[in-house]
């Protein structure tokens, strides 16, 4: 009896220790959506066809279903979520603000699609990632930048592609594309927090206010601080996209033509929308910018293997393989910038690694300096998960065998110990001889 208790508590230690754990896996296939409704599914079509015919399994549920769950038996069912219920007053099941925000911290990646009547649990995740949405009723105006086919209230706005931030790994090509329809909620951005990106941003003459009230009071955003779509990059890589607008991603939008309602504007037969969903989505679900280590290697020149501890001065190579995930494959990174950092508590050498098809290089003296060293490799780069690599080795002074028998630098005092001999040896022999005259002297006397 004493046994199955002592074999029970240990099953629930182990359970109680690894249950936290289990994360989802963040380049998984497995994505989960949330939808205000089920008609969402069939208005946005398009998008969610582009997901599967990339391999993604979808599961659709709407947010207030009673059979809601991220986790089962404390390991978690998808790798990926995203929120198409921007009304949702409160999530079904056991999915609640505190788990999504969870399964952020756990390494899940999120997409996030708001309008402008935005409920409180969707303004709760974005203030936990920095992010904070105007008030609910409010639109992104833009009297100077309007579609043609706007209700007149300029809430539907053509933003150009320009806005966008200069990152093919996030956008792709949209940025060389055609305008962008939205309509929307607006959002600003943390300033104090640097993992957040501002990946689209309105017009110098777009503000965010309710379209139905006269304007009392100054807008919430205004002009380029308008931001209309933004992400998030976790220190544990985790990514969230957060878009204002719930149409971005419609049929709709996919398919219309842009004109702007100014006067002898350019017309596009059909809007950026869907190059810059595709490329957002790709990069929220780390089907891009996606980087690893495939191996370390340091030694001696002209040896193979690490030692024990290097000597102080001795030349040696470091080398580091680097993987991009593309297209679903593991392939060399190709980069020209990763550098490497040879660290006691400070950097003692920061040198750039040479690229050889994903095997990065270099060869180095190690300082007179001795003691436990790191070699460090931390790559951050907008676009790419952060890459951190650090390899301990002890660094130890020469040994007594090792000195060298005559330094040059005491050649001084060598000349003035000789020199000394020398000079006693001549004082000696002229007072030997001068005594034996003396007494030659004295003798004759």
């Amino acid at each position: 009896m004493r046994k199955l208790f002592f074999l029970l508590s240990t099953l629930v230690l182990i359970q109680a220790i690894f249950s936290k754990g289990i994360v989802p896996n963040g380049q998984g296939k497995r994505l989960l959506v949330l939808l205000d409704t089920y008609s969402i599914r069939e208005t946005h079509s398009t998008f969610f066809k582009s997901l599967r015919d990339r391999g993604f399994q979808i599961t659709f549920k709407t947010a207030d279903e009673p059979d809601l769950a991220l986790t089962k038996y404390s390991e978690y069912i998808f790798d990926h979520l995203a929120l198409f219920c921007p009304n949702v007053a409160e999530f079904g099941g056991n999915i609640t603000t505190k788990s999504v925000v969870d399964f952020i911290d756990d390494g899940g990646n999120v997409l996030v699609a708001a309008s402008s009547q935005l409920a409180e649990p969707i303004r709760e995740i974005a203030g936990e990632c920095g992010i904070e949405f105007s008030d609910e009723g409010t639109s992104v105006i833009d009297r100077f930048n309007s579609d043609v086919n706007d209700d007149g209230q300029n809430t539907l706005i053509v933003s150009e592609a320009q806005n966008l931030i200069n990152n093919n790994l996030i956008v792709g090509n949209a940025k060389s594309g055609a305008p962008l329809l939205y309509r929307g909620i607006a959002m600003t951005a943390d300033p104090e927090n640097p993992l957040l990106l501002e990946i689209l941003t309105a017009s110098s003459y777009s503000y965010s206010y309710n379209p139905s009230e006269k304007i009392s009071e100054y807008p919430h955003s205004v002009g380029k601080g308008t931001l209309l779509i933004s992400a998030l990059q976790a220190r544990n890589n985790a990514r969230v996209v957060f878009v204002g607008s719930l149409d971005f991603f419609s049929n709709d939008f996919f398919e219309s033509a842009v004109q702007r309602a100014a006067v002898n504007s350019k017309r596009f037969d059909k809007s950026g929308n869907q190059d810059l969903a595709v490329s957002l989505s790709q990069w929220v679900f780390k089907e891009k910018g996606v980087i690893r280590v495939g191996g370390i290697d340091h030694h001696k020149v002209g040896e193979k293997r690490p030692p024990v501890a290097y000597t102080i001065k001795e030349d040696i190579v470091y080398s580091i393989k680097i993987e991009e995930m593309v297209n679903g494959k593991w392939v060399p990174f190709q980069a020209k910038d990763v550098q490497l950092e040879f660290v006691r508590l400070d950097p003692f050498v920061r040198t750039t690694l040479t690229n050889s098809n994903g095997n990065f290089n270099v060869k180095f003296k190690i300082p007179d300096v001795y003691g436990i060293f790191k070699f460090v490799v931390d790559y951050n780069r907008i676009g790419y998960t952060h890459l951190f690599s650090s390899t301990q080795v002890s660094v130890r002074p020469l040994e007594h065998t090792q000195y060298e028998r005559f330094i040059p630098a005491a050649f001084p005092y060598y000349a003035s110990a000789f020199s000394m001999m020398a000079a006693v040896f001549l004082f000696t022999f002229i007072q030997l001889y001068h005594v034996d005259e003396e007494k030659q002297n004295i003798e004759q006397m």
